[in-house]
């Protein structure tokens, strides 16, 4: 049996399933058992481990992987030196950056950063949240958090830093944000040797081609439609495309075929403007893919 061209750190954790849905939307089932930190990769090329997001770009450095999908807060809590590839926006829940913030009580007194000289804050990112509190000349004890971190403040310690992607869970636990450290999202990092390797170079840029790919049909949908040919000239400007729309003539010389890509979300407002210029046989179809 042939040793695989790369090897692969995956997230385990919470990014665990959103990482294994991306990859199938790009082409790769990745099948893994519960118990299992060894995937099973329908890609002879592709042998994989599921680690923790936290501890991947140490590895992805080191060279025990060869790339790896990790967020940008951990190459920078662990100083890895990497080849940043490419981002690659997703999460459990959104498809927004996440933040790291500086969080105390509603009712707490602390209303900045400044206010946090000679406190104590909990976190998980230790490196950065002492380099970002030291750039605002801030002298306060940053301690270790394995986890549930905002049920700390305010008896065990002043404030936290803590990651969100859409502030609830913050809300819900009547905290108050007063200052952003940093903004993150999943990146696909390499290995410098690995990226200097031309055949490896090579199948890291692809699959950093299909995930973007798989990333951004997800936003978007396919449109077709039949439409007379004298109402072309009033909906073609309606219609946005990653260039422009596919025309095509119908047997009916009346009549023209349009296919175009648009965003999901002015679909809603799109069809209406179509049926009243007398489309027909509108079609939306979900999209795998999108490369531009």
């Amino acid at each position: 049996m042939s040793t695989p061209l790369l090897m692969l750190g995956l997230p385990k954790g919470s990014l665990e399933e959103s990482t294994i849905a991306l990859f199938a939307k790009a082409g790769w089932k990745i099948a893994k058992s519960s118990r299992s930190y060894k995937p099973s990769i329908d890609d002879p090329e592709l042998d994989g481990r599921f680690v923790r997001a936290q501890e991947i770009s140490r590895y992805v450095e080191q060279g025990f992987f060869d790339c790896g999908l990790t967020g940008y807060d951990w190459i920078l809590e662990n100083d890895s030196d990497v080849v940043e590839v490419c981002d690659l926006i997703y999460s459990k829940a959104t498809a927004l950056k996440s933040r790291w913030v500086l969080c105390v009580k509603e009712d707490s007194d602390i209303k900045s950063v400044q206010d946090l000289e000679g406190k104590r804050v909990a976190t998980e990112l230790m490196n950065v949240t002492k380099k970002f509190l030291a750039d605002k000349g801030v002298n306060a004890e940053v301690e270790f958090s394995w986890g549930a971190t905002e049920v700390k403040v305010p008896d065990l310690v002043d404030a936290i830093a803590d990651i969100t992607e859409t502030g609830s869970s913050l809300r819900a636990n009547n905290l108050r944000i007063i200052d952003t450290m940093l903004y993150t999202n999943t990146k696909l990092i390499a290995n410098k040797a690995a990226w200097e390797n031309p055949e490896k170079r090579r199948k890291i840029e692809s699959i950093a081609l299909l995930l973007q790919a798989a990333l951004d049909a997800g936003s978007k949908v396919g449109l077709k439609l039949n439409l007379p040919k004298a109402n072309l000239a009033k909906i073609i400007g309606e219609l946005p495309a990653l260039r422009k729309p596919t025309v095509s003539q119908l047997s009916d010389p009346a009549w023209v075929a349009v296919e175009t890509i648009v965003d999901e979300k002015v679909v809603r407002d799109l069809i209406p403007v179509l049926k009243a210029n007398e489309a027909e046989g509108i079609v939306e179809y979900p999209l795998n893919k999108v490369i531009a």
